[in-house]
């Protein structure tokens, strides 16, 4: 570890008699101190010493000379200055923290200044431990040239080796090996000397020197000759020969020699050969010094094994092998390996605590062993004490007999005897080590002293600021020392003044006096106890006993240890503080406070009244300087305080812990001493809650002495009766105990300085703790403001880590301070959580009753006693009455085990229900309810339902168990949970809400049955939604509402109707009622419909259309009933579904005749369900009338795949004209019924019949209908419906593998017999499966409710029918033909007969009804069937349709013709012209020429229209042909005018279209040979007879 402040430091002694020493001190001081040494440990790894400090100490007179050190304190003068050798220290460097010198220093200063005159050499002390001695001696040496050291130098220089090295050759003893040192010998050259002209080698004279020289070839120079005469020439031998050469600006102008040489050489040493002799004479003392710490470290190690391992040994003396021991401890120290000197401090303390033990076990020891049993001091303390208590005047008997402390120094004479009381440990307080060599040291001194020694080992290690502070103030001092006038030929060493402390080792330090503290406390009680039984020993026996009972000797000892361990805790506390422990400020003062509290002052300052620490209270305005004040309000915890403190680093944490710990040493010392004068901390008088179930503690005295309790009730009354402050020497407790108010402020100021560095350490418990005391404290003195506050800090955290009975006593105390500070809300607040957290723990009480119900667990548990927190609930909700606003709390905070118990009652004669609740109060008072609402969700379907039970009246709840009666006027079926529960107390809401279908968890959740099933009652009054049973397609499709009130007589009601399925319109404005008297009281407006009376059991029902944005197979309304009756108003609510997607299916096929239009209508079903079709009929419109043949006499059934065809024979009406608004749709109505809804209708109907003999489940009718429906909708499949609808019979046995007992859970159980109504119902249901395995269907009749649906049919506008029909000739045909068949390839001859009508226009504009349509034709034949001559393609032209006549005209042809005949006359005309005639026809002629055998289709006619370009329209379109048959039969004719207009609908009907022709070879007989004389080697063709002409046609040659 580097200490670049340590005052490590060894002693180098210089002999210089030529007084050159000030000429070579301003060159060495600053290359001192010697850095980067690195040292092998004997024991261990290589250790490294960062900077070790010298001692410059001349030989001649003893003087001491500390140069560059830059940790050590101690001020010297220069060399020159002659001192006594009095100040020589012995104390191997080392300096308290306090800036005094230490007890060994003042020892062997005396002893020096006792023989400083003398001229006989000191005597050596016979303990190695106790002396000092140089590490190296250096011999100053002037010599200015070769005569001089032949003549005298260097016989001084043999005499002064003779004189202090051993014989060459010689074994040192073991004296000697702790003395170890090294010699060396630094010539000094002085300039204007020939030693000056001389090179440092004579081999670089030459080289250096430009003239020739005047030292002849071979020549050696000065320092050649030292090494030759006095290094020793073996090999790796050390060089202990150095010369250095001084400058002439370096040396004083009345020192420099007069006489130059007569005969320069010319040589001149550089700068950088001037620089490497310096670093070669620091190199040669590192290695020297080192070499010489090796030597007596091996000796003291050697001398350590050999004494420990005679510790058995008669005569061994533990004092000496510690300062043996010790001895090696400050010689590590004094080289700067601090941790080796620690590590030997520990040893020799555990070494001690063996020593006392074994004299504890054993009751005696060797006398060399053998320790004080107290300590003189400590006895004469403790006798003032007692008699300052007893009021005696105190005779000190040593007084005119005091030794006088030769030892001591003038400045500690000089100070008051009290200067270090508030200083106990310190190793310069006694002359400890004196003592411990002439075994006069008591166990108390022993261990004051060796903590005394690791407090300042770890002090230096810890870099402590004090230390540096005065070590560079000392640096300064002896920088200034040097000679006046001659410039350093070296700069001084920076000096780091940002180095920080290691706060681990300060942390180190309080973590030790922590364990000091408790150890010093017992030993000193026991030396105290022992000085005073020692004087009381010569009174005999009942002295002795007097002195153990004596109260006063009792408060002395108590107040002499509460002193030290006071003081002990004080001093190193301000040790160990430090600027790099950001302590947060104190919040102790109010911002409105000016009380000053300088009357106890802060304890560091009164013993560093120089220093500052950052545990101060600091009140003025530069006390914040480096960061800014905390906010107002605002306690010093870990908050945002911006960017990170630069001083954060390692051990910082542990610091603040260990100073917080000792702060609390402190004020449980103070809390101590303030017990006996009757000052608490205020926890005496905390209201304990549970103190009634704590067991009583009994004091037992476990000692072998029974005294009478007569006695012991005397000597424990004198006790308490003596209390005195006298024997407390520490300034600071003694100003806190002279009164209660120092007390109480020093015992806030400790805590609150504790919990500031419990903050920083981030204590969290600790913190929270002191936060407790505090509060407490202040609930003690009154002071209800800051209490309130610090109790609002701490309450929470006691809470939560499980402190459950100290968090209620604090809750009490918290608010009893709002309650005197006024504070309505906040006090309410601190109630609700005094009685939660009772609650709580009631509640733990009962659930470690029911787990170990078998044990006696209430004695291993302690919870709080109900008496301690009664008539607090009436506090609370009186205060909660005066504030405005409802304070809100979970109901679990009061109550436990909240559910349902068993399911809702239902009122004979009314629709409303009620729910019990049970509920488990956890309050030891009764609580008034005064409104309770409980909200239950459905918790399937959508949307949501929900239902709130009320409290009829208010109620008080027991503490304990209790049950609410909640009714509510809504009995709306379905499966509940319950989410919310409120109960209103004055203005409190006791609160409960939960997620819906999430299961309760037994071990948290308080509502732990939550499910509440409600079912729809038979007689209630219920809402039905169906769907109309009669359909018209092109109209909107409508709904009806059936409200069937049950047993309620309704004095009014309002249902209001909305959608449910998107995009879903009700246009309820057109609503109506249907098939009942009851009428709306007003009209339907917004879809409420509103009634006035309606009777019981008289259904209504509301009709109304409504639209979908979107074709949906259902749709779903919800419905809402508010309806009023003798016993109050009541709410229904339902969401049915119905489907209104169609059961059926209809295509139509259209066939256009000359006069007739025959229509096909195929019926099929839409679903899987057979449909049974009753009747059907097409409605005639305005302009068609249509025909049916013979009706079937029983219903036919539609099946899924057999769908039903209807054909219908469509005609036109005559004599009707055709206007825009002339109907001319016909409509198909069809009556039909859905096998499914049959049979589910039949099974509902036996289960109702099935129920009226059962008075138990027939209130169930309703909810097992609606229960067994979905069943018989999804559990018949398609191929059971279809031989249902062939048999006449649906069987049940698809019902009987149904688990049923599962739909009805939650019905509870019935009052008469208890049995439940799930099982109830599935047993009803399988006996009625069994008695009903099949149902019979009425098949031939129709049902009663059947369905029916109006189709719209249009007729097709057809501008023109054409009819085209291929007749053959019957007169030309050969007499084959006229048998039925003719022959390939034979000529017949056929006419194509064309003929049209408008009848089937039956648009209103006119356009083309004006105009000629000009067509064309062609006759399509396959080529291998038919060849077709004549004119396979042309074109005719259809003309206009004639006007018709004007009314005047008409009148006018009439005047005699005005009977009903003449007007069928007309009627007649008008429709002839709507066809054509025999002279608008065309007849074309055609040959046909069939090509094979077989029956062969007519040849195919295609009809087109032919439309002119808009340029030749209009050529044509006025001339008339008198004879457009033979135009077209010629090809030609005039233009369609009309061809330029709009398209023309037209149809074509073939009459050919299915007529076939039979063909049959023409070749009667044929004659061939069958030898190879044909073509090809083929058979050969001889003769051929045709069909019908009865000759041949002669043979034929191949």
């Amino acid at each position: 570890m580097e200490q670049p402040f340590s005052t490590s430091k060894v002693t180098v002694e210089y002999f210089d008699p030529h007084d050159v020493f000030k000429l070579l001190a301003p060159g060495l001081v600053p290359r001192l101190p010697l850095r980067n040494l690195h040292w092998q440990s004997h024991a261990g790894p290589l250790r490294s010493i960062d900077t070790l400090h010298i001692e410059l100490v001349s030989t001649g007179d003893k003087t001491k000379t500390t140069v560059s050190s830059l940790t050590s304190p101690l001020s010297s003068p220069p060399p020159s200055q002659q001192l006594d050798s009095s100040i020589a220290s012995r104390d191997d460097g080392f300096q308290t923290q306090i800036g005094a010198t230490s007890s060994s220093d003042q020892v062997d200063q005396t002893a020096a200044s006792r023989n400083s005159n003398s001229t006989q050499p000191a005597r050596r002390h016979q303990i190695p431990g106790l002396r000092r001695t140089p590490y190296l001696k250096v011999l100053l040496v002037r010599c200015d040239d070769n005569d001089s050291y032949k003549g005298h130098v260097r016989q001084e220089v043999r005499d002064w080796i003779k004189a202090n090295t051993p014989p060459s050759g010689s074994k040192r003893n073991t004296a000697e090996n702790h003395d170890a040192f090294e010699w060396l010998i630094v010539h000094v050259v002085i300039p204007n000397t020939v030693a000056a002209t001389q090179p440092r080698d004579s081999g670089s004279v030459s080289e250096k020197s430009s003239t020739a020289s005047r030292w002849r070839p071979g020549s050696s120079t000065l320092l050649e000759k030292m090494r030759s005469d006095f290094n020793t020439s073996s090999k790796g031998a050390v060089d202990r020969i150095a010369q250095i050469r001084i400058g002439v600006n370096d040396v004083p102008y009345d020192s420099l020699p007069r006489v130059v040489p007569a005969v320069p050489s010319g040589y001149t040493e550089t700068e950088q050969e001037t620089e490497n002799s310096w670093l070669d004479l620091v190199s040669k003392f590192r290695s020297l010094i080192l070499s010489s710490f090796d030597l007596r470290v091996s000796q003291y190690e050697e001398d350590i094994r050999e004494k420990d391992a005679q510790r058995t040994l008669p005569g061994w003396n533990f004092c000496t092998f510690f300062i043996l021991k010790e001895g090696l401890a400050r010689g590590f120290e004094s080289v700067g390996l601090v941790e080796d000197a620690l590590v030997g401090y520990d040893e020799l303390s555990v070494g001690l605590d063996m020593i006392v033990e074994d004299l504890a076990t054993t009751g005696s020891s060797s006398a060399a062993n053998a320790l004080l049993s107290y300590t003189d001091e400590l006895k004469q303390i403790a006798l003032k004490a007692r008699s300052a208590i007893a009021g005696a005047e105190y005779d000190d008997d040593g007084d005119d007999d005091e030794v006088v402390d030769l030892q001591s120094s003038q400045v500690e004479a000089a100070q008051p005897k009290d200067a270090y009381d508030d200083i106990p440990i310190s190793s310069t307080k006694k002359p400890y080590r004196d003592m411990i060599v002439a075994n006069n040291v008591s166990v108390f001194d022993f261990r004051c002293y060796i903590f005394a020694r690791q407090i300042a080992l770890l002090l230096r290690l810890g870099n402590a600021w004090s230390t540096r502070e005065e070590l560079l103030a000392k640096l300064k001092e002896q920088q200034e020392s040097v000679l006046h006038g001659v410039a350093p030929r070296a700069p001084p060493p920076k000096q780091k003044e940002n180095e920080h402390e290691d706060l681990t080792m300060l942390a180190e330090i309080c973590r030790r006096t922590l364990e000091f503290i408790p150890t010093l406390s017992q030993v000193m009680r026991n030396d105290v106890l022992a000085a005073m039984v020692e004087m009381a020993k010569a009174d005999g026996d009942d002295a002795v006993a007097a002195i153990q009972a004596d109260p006063l000797v009792a408060e002395v000892v108590d107040n002499l240890v509460a002193s030290v361990a006071f003081s002990i805790a004080q001093q190193i506390l301000a040790q160990t503080s430090t600027k790099a422990l950001p302590i947060p400020e104190t919040t102790l003062a109010s911002p409105d406070s000016h009380e000053p509290k300088s009357t106890i002052p802060e304890p560091k300052t009164m013993m560093h009244p120089a220093r500052t620490s950052s545990l101060a209270i600091r009140t003025g305005g530069t006390a914040n300087v480096g960061r800014p004040p905390p906010s107002p309000n605002v306690f010093p915890g870990r908050q945002d305080q911006g960017p990170p403190s630069p001083f954060l680093k390692a051990g910082l944490e542990e610091l603040a812990a260990r100073r917080a710990e000792l702060y609390i040493v402190s004020r449980n010392i103070l809390a101590e001493c303030g017990k006996k004068r009757g000052w608490s901390d205020g926890w005496a008088s905390v209201p304990v809650i549970g103190e009634s179930t704590m067991v009583e503690m009994v004091e037992i005295d476990l000692g072998d002495d029974k005294k009478p309790p007569a006695e012991d009730e005397k000597v424990s009354a004198g006790r308490e009766a003596v209390v005195s402050i006298s024997g407390i020497d520490s300034k600071l407790l003694n100003t806190a105990l002279d009164n209660s108010e120092d007390f109480y402020r020093l015992y806030e100021t400790l805590t609150d300085k504790a919990l500031r560095h419990f903050t920083v350490a981030d204590h969290t418990h600790s913190v929270q703790t002191s936060m407790a005391d505090i509060a407490v404290l202040k609930y003690h003195l009154g002071e209800y403001g800051p209490a309130s506050f610090y109790f609002w800090r701490t309450t929470p955290f006691f809470g939560e880590s499980g402190w459950s009975l100290l968090e209620l006593s604090m809750l009490v105390m918290y608010s009893r301070c709002l309650e005197q500070l006024q504070r309505k809300e906040e006090y309410v607040k601190v109630m609700l959580k005094l009685l939660t957290k009772a609650a709580a723990a009631e509640r733990d009480r009962l659930e470690q009753k029911l787990a170990f119900r078998l044990r006696k667990s209430d004695d291993d548990v302690d919870y709080p006693d109900d008496e301690a927190i009664k008539g607090f609930l009436d506090n609370l909700l009186a205060a909660a009455n005066t504030l405005p606003n409802e304070m809100q709390i979970p109901l679990s905070s009061f109550f436990s085990l909240v559910q349902a118990e068993g399911p809702p009652e239902y009122h004979q004669g009314r629709d409303s229900i009620s729910l019990n609740l049970r509920m488990n109060s956890l309050l030891v008072d009764d609580l008034k309810i005064d409104a309770a609402r409980v909200r239950v969700v459905s918790t399937a379907g959508k949307p949501s339902k929900e239902i709130w039970f009320e409290l009829a009246e208010p109620t008080t709840l027991k503490p304990g168990k209790n049950r609410l009666k909640l009714n509510s006027n809504s009995a709306i079926p379905g499966s509940y949970e319950i989410d919310k529960i409120d109960l209103t107390a004055s203005n409190l809401r006791l609160f409960l809400e939960r997620e819906v279908s999430q299961p309760p968890n037994k071990a948290s959740d308080t509502l732990q049955s939550p499910y509440v099933v409600i079912y729809h009652r038979a007689d209630t009054l219920d809402v039905r939604l169906h769907a109309s049973k009669h359909i018209q397609l092109d109209r909107n499709n409508t709904v009806d509402i059936e409200l069937d009130p049950g047993w309620n007589d309704l004095k009014s009601a309002e249902v209001r109707v909305k959608a449910a399925t998107g995009g879903l319109r009700l246009l309820t404005s057109e609503a109506k009622c249907i098939g009942s008297s009851v009428e709306l009281s007003k009209p339907p407006e917004g879809g409420l419909f509103c009634f006035d009376a309606i009777e019981q059991n008289e259904p209504v029902r509301v009709r109304f259309p409504f639209t979908v944005e979107q074709e949906t197979p259902s749709i779903s309304v919800r419905i809402d009933v508010t309806y009023t009756t003798e016993h109050g108003t009541f709410f229904f609510s339902k969401t049915p579904s119905i489907e209104t997607s169609l059961a059926l299916g209809v295509n139509v096929q259209d066939v256009f005749k000359h006069k007739a239009l025959f229509s096909r209508f195929t019926v099929s079903t839409a679903s899987q369900s057979p449909l049974r079709l009753f009747k059907s009929e097409l409605l005639a419109s305005e302009v068609f009338e249509s025909d049916f043949g013979v009706p079937p006499s029983a219903p036919v059934v539609v099946f899924p795949r057999q769908p039903a065809s209807l054909l219908y024979k469509i005609t036109r009406k005559r004599g009707v004209k055709i206007t825009p608004k002339t109907q001319k749709t016909l409509y198909l109505r069809l009556r039909y019924s859905v096998l499914q809804d049959e049979i589910e209708s039949l099974i509902e109907s036996s289960l109702t019949r099935s129920l009226q003999d059962k008075p138990l489940l027939r209130p169930f009718s309703r909810l097992l209908c609606a229960t067994v429906a979905p069943h018989v909708r999804h559990g018949l499949p398609g191929h059971e419906l279809e031989r249902a609808a062939l048999l006449g019979s649906v069987p049940t046995t698809f019902l009987a593998s149904v688990h049923w007992a599962k739909h009805f859970a939650g019905l509870g159980r019935a009052p008469d017999n208890g049995g439940d109504y799930a099982q109830a119902l599935a047993a009803f249901l399988r006996t009625w499966q069994k008695d009903h395995r099949s149902l019979a269907l009425a098949l031939d009749s129709p049902a009663e409710e059947s369905r029916s649906i109006l189709i719209p049919v249009d007729v097709p506008s057809l501008t023109i029918v054409h009819t085209a029909d291929i007749r053959l000739q019957p007169a030309t045909s050969p007499p084959a033909a006229r048998g039925g068949a003719v022959c390939t390839n034979q000529l017949v001859p056929a006419a194509l007969q064309l003929k049209w009508t408008r009848v089937w226009d039956t648009t209103t504009t006119t356009t083309t009804a004006r105009a000629d349509l000009e067509f064309s034709y062609e006759i399509h034949a396959p080529q291998d069937t038919w060849l077709v001559g004549g004119r396979r393609k042309g074109h005719f032209v259809i003309p206009s349709a004639p006007a018709p006549a004007s009314g005047s005209a008409r009148k006018e042809g009439r005047q005699e013709k005005d009977d009903d005949d003449d007007d069928d006359d007309d009627d007649d005309a008008a429709w002839a012209r709507l066809g054509s005639t025999p002279a608008t026809e065309a007849e074309i002629p055609l040959l046909l020429i069939p090509l094979r055998e077989g029956w062969l289709p007519y040849p195919s006619v295609e009809v087109r229209e032919v439309r002119a370009p808009p340029d030749d329209g209009g050529s044509g379109s006025g001339v008339s042909s008198p004879a457009p048959a033979a135009a077209a039969a010629a090809g030609g004719g005039g233009g369609g005018g009309g061809g330029a207009g709009a398209p023309v609908s037209f149809e074509t009907d073939f009459r050919n279209l299915g007529e076939t022709v039979r063909v049959v070879g023409d070749r009667a007989r044929v004659t061939l040979s069958l030898d190879a004389s044909g073509p090809g080697g083929g058979p050969l063709v001889l003769d051929v007879e045709r069909r019908g002409l009865g000759l041949g046609l002669g043979s034929t040659i191949a």
